[in-house]
């Protein structure tokens, strides 16, 4: 049981805070509900009874948040080739509620991005990751969110730049990476 101004998560939009917990009488069922505001001024209602079931769990401490950027810091992991397995796999990954999961997706997405660039869908659920990931730093470390959002970014150019150079082989060096017209010249 959650109590009013408990810090929590739920998975798929975020960390929040809730604000209080009323009653309602919906399709004839009364229902105590907790009022969770999130992130951009978003309030979401959740059924007490439910609201473990759907993932609803406090946020982490400042401890974690240190161990989740250095999920952030280490290496992309092994994604699959198919565009829509990779999806399948990353959203599994978001919808478990597992912060260090959200952070792989993150990262995993972000190194993809700077090396190939994004579906339309991934740079959806990149950008819905990060948002995730972000409140609830934001949250755990009484940060500002501008703040805890530049330090995410940071930390993933850093690993990205530290990790790419591992992954060049000596042919990578005389590789055109970008196509240029003729006619620009």
């Amino acid at each position: 049981m959650f109590n009013i101004g408990d810090k929590v998560v739920y998975p798929m939009h975020g960390a929040g805070v809730i604000e209080g917990i009323e009653e309602k009488n919906i399709l004839n069922e009364k229902q105590s509900y907790y009022i969770i505001k999130m992130p951009g001024e978003v309030k979401v209602m959740i059924p007490t009874a439910k609201a473990e079931d759907v993932g609803v769990r406090d946020i982490i401490d400042s401890e974690t948040a240190g161990k989740v950027f250095k999920v952030l810091e280490t290496d992309s992991t092994e994604m699959s080739m198919n565009w829509n397995k990779r999806y399948r796999d990353n959203m599994d990954k978001m919808k478990s509620g597992d912060i260090y999961e959200v952070a792989d997706v993150v990262r995993n997405l972000s190194f993809k991005q700077k090396e190939k660039g994004l579906s339309t869908g991934e740079k959806k659920m990149l950008l819905n990751a990060k948002q995730i990931l972000v409140s609830e730093l934001t949250l755990a470390q009484n940060l500002n969110q501008d703040q805890v959002e530049e330090t995410v970014n940071n930390t993933i150019n850093h690993s990205f730049e530290e990790y790419s150079k591992l992954h060049l082989t000596p042919a990578d060096g005389n590789v055109v990476k970008k196509f240029i017209p003729f006619d620009s010249i």
